[in-house]
């Protein structure tokens, strides 16, 4: 399937690595022109060149942190008119809510709310004007399925899913959509630090809970990033303006719900 994105501009956020990255590297392969953004110069460096080698498009790369105005000045002084917009960032390490100050509510709800919410200000309207965007955070199945040593995942994220569900709905008639993908457990390096987080808790080894978290799920495994790359692109296609304000499910069967 042709999914009629060459030559779009896509912005990836948290783009250097998992399944960031592999969003990237699924847009790129549809031709999509993208600038990956993230925080480290090294890890961007080598995943522009890698994706760009892979897909035989050019990756462009921008440091830029996402909490911050300034790293989002930066990310759009690279793609100023991104007609693809993906959101993400990793969550803080899983804990105890007791032992959480405001400080690390605050710095979680700039990463995981305020800052896409602050991107999607920032671009939602060129997209409007142009009759062409496509919106996707990439959130977490916490907030369907609420784990308790992620409270500030389950809290902050929860907030960017209801703010989209109220601006997707303004924005579709202009064909401007605005999607949240909720993935489950993945073979990640987020992944691997919620395992690490989890380790004095349970007083089980590393590789105990790697195994157990993916031959617990009804798929016996864990997920694949470019599996959540490629349903990314999908969304960001030309063939999915009747699709928004949506919170997509992709972790294998774990949710144990029906709706």
């Amino acid at each position: 399937m042709d999914l009629g994105i060459q030559g779009r501009h896509a912005l990836v956020f948290g783009g250097s690595r998992g399944m960031g990255r592999a969003c990237a590297q699924q847009l790129s392969q549809e031709g999509a022109q993208v600038v990956i953004a993230a925080r480290t110069q090294s890890t961007l460096e080598l995943a522009a060149a890698e994706i760009g080698q892979a897909t035989g498009t050019p990756v462009r790369y921008v440091v830029a942190d996402i909490t911050s105005e300034a790293g989002r000045d930066a990310a759009l002084a690279a793609c100023p008119a991104p007609d693809i917009l993906v959101n993400n960032a990793d969550g803080p390490a899983p804990g105890d809510f007791r032992k959480w100050s405001l400080d690390d509510w605050h710095q979680a709800l700039d990463a995981m709310m305020l800052g896409p919410i602050e991107m999607m200000r920032r671009t939602v309207d060129g997209m409007m004007d142009r009759k062409f965007g496509r919106i996707v955070n990439i959130v977490s199945r916490s907030v369907k399925t609420p784990q308790i040593e992620l409270g500030m995942s389950n809290g902050a994220r929860s907030g960017l899913v209801g703010f989209a569900a109220g601006l997707a709905r303004q924005t579709v008639r202009h064909n401007v959509t605005v999607n949240n993908l909720l993935p489950g457990v993945f073979s990640t390096d987020a992944q691997r630090r919620h395992i690490e987080g989890m380790l004095e808790e349970t007083g089980k080894s590393f590789d105990q809970l790697w195994e157990e978290r993916g031959s617990n799920n009804p798929a016996g495994r864990m997920g694949r990033a470019e599996e959540l790359g490629a349903l990314c692109a999908f969304i960001c296609s030309a063939h999915t303006g009747y699709i928004t304000g949506q919170s997509i499910l992709i972790d294998g069967g774990g949710y144990p719900g029906t709706y």
